[in-house]
């Protein structure tokens, strides 16, 4: 994540219809038929659902999430719409339905997100935030950093939304006790556990596949954020079989499926987005001018509401 930065389509069309979801990706789903939710609804209002004609592609169906920090917004890189840390409406317009403001890496503090937690509040958009986990630095204070900064944030904000996804970014250096140390604190300071998000590492895949019973047990409470941008690696071309790598979780509850990288040869950000088989994703995010951190939730609208309640912090 923190070296990415990206994309779905805001091309859902009218016609109702029903559709079959495909159930390799998407294994959070019970029903063949996919409901979408209309999606602006207020805190507590009772959703609306709809079915709807989409192509068999997860990348088209599935809810959308935006993952921000001070890197965004990137360059617009063609004409289009646009955001900030103040406005990011047209996030919202073209369908993303959360926002996931990093809150700092390691000794230091994003800026922009208490803007951008306000920003998305305003849009009721489902709210997270996540800390990007350095190694070298005691977990411990990085997850009190974080707990202290979030609720810094709603204070000064004035924020009404009721809870907050937390999240931990682990550095590809970390190590299975790094992971445990933050959870633990997390854990003690909130009375949630925060889901996990890993950066695709060698090093991590062979610390956590290799972790003790007790040690896979306590990361597997926490939901998974999976990184998976392209194909290219045998054995990990799809989100299941990355997952599989670490022998801790059964499911994926967020993939991270687009980033972006700064080239500094050529000044500018590079779009990675995943496109296996059928399973292609635009190379934007619907009418966007510029590159986004891109995520789907693995199940419907409704589940995704379902799963924010169950797992965030209520702060």
């Amino acid at each position: 994540m923190e070296d990415m930065i990206i994309i779905a389509q805001k091309n859902i069309l009218k016609a109702i219809l029903t559709v079959i979801f495909p159930f390799f990706f998407f294994s959070g789903c019970t029903t063949n038929e996919v409901e979408i939710t209309e999606s602006s609804r207020s805190f507590g209002s009772i959703p609306q659902n709809r079915n709807i004609l989409i192509s068999h592609n997860p990348f088209t169906a599935a809810p959308h999430i935006i993952n921000v920090s001070s890197y965004d917004p990137k360059e617009k890189q063609r004409s289009g719409s646009y955001y900030n840390e103040f406005d990011v409406r047209a996030l919202r317009r073209n369908g993303a339905l959360g926002l996931i403001a990093r809150c700092g890496k390691g000794r230091k503090l994003d800026e922009e997100c208490a803007s951008f937690l306000a920003a998305g509040e305003k849009q009721r958009m489902l709210l997270g935030a996540y800390y990007f986990v350095l190694k070298g630095v005691d977990p411990s204070w990085q997850a009190d950093k974080f707990v202290n900064q979030i609720k810094k944030i709603k204070l000064t904000k004035k924020l009404q939304t009721p809870e907050i996804l937390l999240v931990g970014d682990f550095d590809s250096k970390s190590s299975v006790s790094d992971i445990i140390k933050f959870i633990n604190r997390i854990e003690q300071r909130t009375g949630q556990l925060p889901m996990i998000y890993l950066e695709n590492s060698d090093h991590l895949r062979r610390v956590l596949s290799g972790a003790s019973r007790s040690q896979k047990q306590r990361i597997a409470q926490c939901p998974y954020w999976i990184a998976l941008y392209s194909s290219d690696r045998k054995e990990m071309e799809t989100p299941n079989r990355l997952m599989s790598k670490y022998g801790i979780w059964n499911q994926w509850s967020l993939w991270q499926y687009s980033g972006v990288y700064w080239n500094k040869r050529k000044s500018m950000s590079v779009i990675h987005n995943y496109s296996f088989g059928k399973y292609r994703s635009p190379k934007y995010y619907g009418d966007m001018s510029c590159p986004l951190e891109r995520n789907i939730f693995n199940g419907t609208v409704d589940q995704l509401y379902s799963f924010w309640g169950k797992q965030s912090w209520k702060w």
